[in-house]
């Protein structure tokens, strides 16, 4: 008689199977405070609010918040990924996911913004920093200046080369565009940085930080987190469509 021998699946417990509840749960909670930032700034386009979210600092420091929390934990994300030893045709096919919808948002933009259109918004920087966080991921402490570097430059190097809507996207700007979203390489770039030296700090040092369980209370946010880009592409048109049919029944 002959035996076959199966090789057993891996414990619940290793890198391939771990989840990271905590990050989930991050990134759960900056999807939540940006689809608040949305609402707001949908009421204020339908008119139900009168506040001006590009010069009052209430709104755009809140948007600067939201955009950094995004892409800090883009940049941890990325350092379990190389922790994980993730191949290359899992992370192009998620970059694949990213870069789809990034075309869809310009593409929904200009049909409802035609002259301030998204050509480089948030989704449209992760898709580039994905590429720049993995092919760096092995620069170690070097982050960290290098980040500093990223987030500085744009304050003190700028040229009127980069102001038109193909250069604008590196973000040495002499002036912001009129658009609906910007979030440029520069100097968010760093902000990505720092997550990643952070993710690789904690998952080689104090890994029970970042793999520890969750409060349960907080589970639903670790749910939403998991689903993130999912959410993010929805929850806007849903809020459109809500309040486009509020106008309509106050007429």
């Amino acid at each position: 008689m002959r035996y076959r021998c199966r090789v057993p699946p891996p414990p619940i417990n290793t890198p391939e199977r771990q989840r990271f509840d905590r990050l989930d749960a991050l990134r759960g909670a900056a999807i939540v405070w940006m689809a608040a930032f949305h609402l707001g700034y949908d009421l204020n386009y339908f008119r139900f609010i009168h506040q001006n979210f590009y010069t009052d600092p209430h709104w755009t420091v809140q948007r600067s918040c939201i955009v950094s929390l995004f892409l800090f934990c883009a940049g941890v994300g990325q350092a379990i990924a190389v922790d994980q030893q993730q191949a290359w045709p899992r992370f192009w096919r998620r970059w694949a996911q990213v870069a789809g919808c990034a075309l869809l948002v310009t593409l929904g933009s200009m049909w409802m913004f035609p002259k301030t259109f998204i050509s480089f918004g948030v989704l449209h920087c992760i898709v580039l920093l994905l590429i720049v966080l993995r092919l760096t991921a092995g620069a170690g402490r070097c982050l960290w200046p290098l980040g500093l570097i990223a987030i500085v430059l744009p304050f003190v190097v700028q040229h009127a080369w980069f102001d038109t809507r193909w250069t604008n996207w590196v973000g040495l700007v002499t002036r912001k565009p009129i658009t609906e979203d910007y979030v440029p390489l520069l100097p968010w770039l760093g902000v990505a940085w720092w997550g990643l030296a952070t993710g690789q700090k904690l998952l080689s040092r104090r890994r029970a930080l970042i793999t520890g369980a969750l409060p349960r209370v907080l589970n639903p946010l670790a749910v939403l987190g998991r689903w993130s880009l999912s959410f993010y592409m929805l929850h806007q048109p849903v809020l459109i469509g809500l309040l486009m049919a509020l106008v309509a029944l106050r007429r």
